[in-house]
């Protein structure tokens, strides 16, 4: 009797699953979170926004051979082509709303172009900006300045180092690139001209404050102005580096890699170095183009390279 009531309740059971609705078929979402991250720096507001990501054959562009490339990325689990974020930086100091970039708008493809998205959804309009600041005029950094050839930030004031604009706005330079690096040149006088003709871009020489608590310091190398910029506020300093890293996995551990988009090798792997060193010393805050979304996090230094510290998630106070 023992067994067939237990023989009956089984039963029952297994009727009962059976009968029990599934809700397996709901469709799957396949969109990400929403791409923006904030966290303050003393008095200010920092909110990194997501551009989205672009899959880069890095195996090809590092000054090293691939297999080691590979190796490395293989350590980290990750594999060639990367997928490589493409990051800007939306400062808030309580009187200016800046944004460090602007990524890639239409310029590489559909799976970037989500800075003005991205910013929505962190509770920012376009039209709040007071002022774009350009890390370099590479076009993943400004093709977010326009939306079909109209001015995205239609309010700013863009900024950049003069030697980043005498350089990207030169047509006799443009005539004299080869072929496949034309486009860059194209694309930077393309970005800037609604600015230009509204007398809304403005160039800066050296190291110079562009705004209160905000300095703007020579990172040479990788383009011929590359610049980085200073955020500090109440005792604490972030630096937006731009373009000075592109493979964490790799560069980090090893410095002395450079990349195919670096325009002089030795003078970005140097500007890496010097900013990486210092960071490292003083335990700033570290804001990065093409580092993994949000892109922040501190250094410290291990052996002849250095270890990524990515910052903690913590809630707004």
């Amino acid at each position: 009797m023992k067994y067939i009531a237990l023989h009956l309740m089984a039963a029952a059971c297994a009727a009962a699953f059976i009968a029990a609705p599934s809700f397996a078929a709901a469709p799957m979402a396949k969109t990400p979170a929403p791409g923006y991250f904030r966290v303050m720096l003393g008095d200010f507001e920092i909110t990194p926004l997501s551009d989205g990501t672009v899959d880069l054959p890095v195996d090809k562009l590092l000054s090293q051979k691939a297999d080691k490339t590979n190796a490395t990325l293989a350590k980290a689990q990750l594999k060639a082509p990367l997928e490589t974020s493409d990051n800007a930086f939306l400062i808030n100091t309580g009187s200016k709303l800046i944004l460090i970039d602007t990524g890639a708008g239409v310029l590489f493809g559909p799976t970037l172009g989500k800075i003005q998205a991205s910013m929505k959804a962190a509770g920012y309009s376009p039209e709040q900006v007071d002022e774009v600041y350009l890390t370099h005029m590479h076009s993943d950094h400004l093709g977010g300045l326009t939306t079909q050839s109209t001015a995205a930030f239609p309010n700013a004031l863009v900024r950049a180092s003069k030697a980043e604009a005498e350089h990207w706005l030169n047509q006799a330079n443009m005539d004299k690139a080869p072929a496949d690096g034309k486009g860059n040149f194209k694309n930077a006088m393309a970005a800037l001209d609604p600015y230009v003709k509204a007398g809304k871009f403005k160039t800066f020489e050296g190291d110079i404050e562009v705004s209160p608590g905000i300095r703007a310091q020579g990172g040479h190398g990788h383009t011929p102005g590359h610049t980085t910029y200073v955020i500090e506020s109440g005792g604490k300093k972030m630096v937006a580096i731009g373009d000075l890293i592109h493979v964490a996995a790799v560069q980090f551990d090893n410095p002395a890699v450079t990349v195919g988009f670096d325009g002089d090798q030795k003078a970005a792997a140097a500007a890496r170095k010097k900013l990486f060193d210092a960071a490292a010393k003083d335990g700033s805050l570290i804001g990065g183009a093409h580092l993994q979304f949000p892109g922040l996090g501190y250094l410290r230094t291990e052996g002849k390279g250095y270890r990524w510290i990515p910052v903690n998630y913590t809630q707004m106070r």
